[in-house]
């Protein structure tokens, strides 16, 4: 199998390049974190746009934390997905999940961006990026979270995905950006030679240096 990515720095700039008609037009980058929000920074520097981030939570099935049975966003609004209730997730046990995840969402926003408010999308071109769909359950959030605040025109941009779950996001957003769409799809990090982890004090580091920069740059 090729492997279509050396790393996120390198799906970004990819990326870029198949988003490059909104270069100079201002867009608001919304990251996905943590993976995403590197990636996030550069489309941000090769469009000339602003970057922020946009928190939601997958929702995990019992007894089984890396399987998403749905996922939430900052207002509490969930996608729950066709297999939860397969998983073994009754009522009782997604409500004590959607409370856990909304948590720490609040404590996200709190440590991401503590000097403050989120930047409003509305009446801006909006790409919301990660750095790979797998179920597409995170995407669905963030892209509902995202045409909430009635943006202009609202773009899913991913490097990689499975081509059901860009037909699940499809709906949600006014155009999707993919670079790869492989046939045999088992997770995210398989497409790229490099996948660390990012650590949140990384992301506050990249999310203010951002915000410096845009800063800087607007007259």
């Amino acid at each position: 199998m090729t492997i279509p990515f050396d790393s996120r720095a390198d799906a970004a700039c990819q990326l870029a390049a198949a988003l490059a008609r909104y270069r100079g037009r201002d867009p608001l980058i919304l990251a996905i974190p943590r993976g995403a929000v590197e990636m996030g920074c550069i489309l941000a520097d090769e469009l000339a746009g602003e970057l922020d981030v946009v928190l939601v939570r997958k929702l995990c099935a019992p007894f089984s934390p890396e399987f998403a049975i749905g996922a939430i966003d900052e207002s509490g609004w969930t996608f729950i997905a066709d297999h939860a209730s397969r998983s073994g997730a009754n009522a009782a046990y997604l409500e004590r999940e959607k409370q856990a995840q909304l948590e720490t969402l609040r404590k996200r926003r709190a440590q991401y961006t503590p000097a403050r408010s989120p930047i409003d999308p509305k009446n801006r071109i909006v790409i919301v990026v990660d750095d790979g769909l797998a179920t597409g359950a995170s995407m669905i959030a963030a892209l509902h979270a995202a045409r909430s605040k009635q943006p202009q025109w609202l773009v899913c941009a991913v490097p990689v995905a499975p081509r059901e779950s860009l037909e699940r996001v499809r709906p949600l957003a006014d155009e999707v950006v993919c670079v790869a769409i492989p046939e045999d799809f088992y997770a995210v990090g398989q497409f790229y030679r490099a996948f660390p982890q990012i650590e949140d004090d990384d992301l506050v580091a990249m999310l203010a240096q951002q915000s410096r920069k845009h800063t800087a740059a607007t007259p």
